[in-house]
């Protein structure tokens, strides 16, 4: 009845009495989830604490708690000073957003068949495809790159690699 609420209350494009509608909020979330951690990446965000409960199933950015922003990129930066293992450094933000929609699935798994568990499982699998795809346009565009060169993404790594932006 919860998820239900959620999808009638925040999800329009999702029709309430469609037999797929657990599995099409699933879809929703995981490549909102992959595009706002793109966001983040593209302005130097650190959230801080990207464990479970600090994400939105509305893809909203909630509980700063101790985050920062790098004037450089280091993907080790963590601005959590008690993240002592640098379990969220911002390099590793998209594998924590990977992880927490991993627990998402396992919460939904009894609401779905074995078919939309299946697919399910594949959304899952495309998340890093998803916030590779968007972290890359958000980067060009702040380059000014407006063609599809692989030559573009070499680029954006060396940038990155070198620190000279985020």
């Amino acid at each position: 009845r919860l998820l239900d609420f959620i999808i009638q209350e925040h999800f329009p494009s999702i029709v309430p009495s469609s037999s797929d509608r657990y599995l099409e909020f699933f879809s929703t979330v995981v490549s909102e989830t992959a595009n706002l951690i793109a966001l983040w990446m593209s302005v130097g965000f650190a959230h801080g604490v990207c464990n479970t409960d600090n994400f939105s199933l509305l893809s909203i950015t909630i509980d700063y708690g101790p985050f920062g922003f790098m004037d450089s990129y280091d993907p080790n930066f963590v601005p959590n000073t008690s993240d002592d293992e640098g379990r969220y450094k911002i390099g590793n933000q998209a594998n924590v957003g990977l992880f927490n929609l991993n627990k998402l699935l396992q919460a939904l798994k009894p609401l779905l068949d074995p078919r939309q568990k299946q697919l399910a499982s594949q959304i899952l699998e495309g998340y890093g495809q998803t916030y590779y795809i968007r972290f890359t346009e958000l980067f060009k565009r702040k380059l000014g790159l407006l063609g599809d060169s692989e030559d573009d993404n070499y680029l954006i790594a060396f940038l990155l690699k070198v620190g000279l932006f985020c």
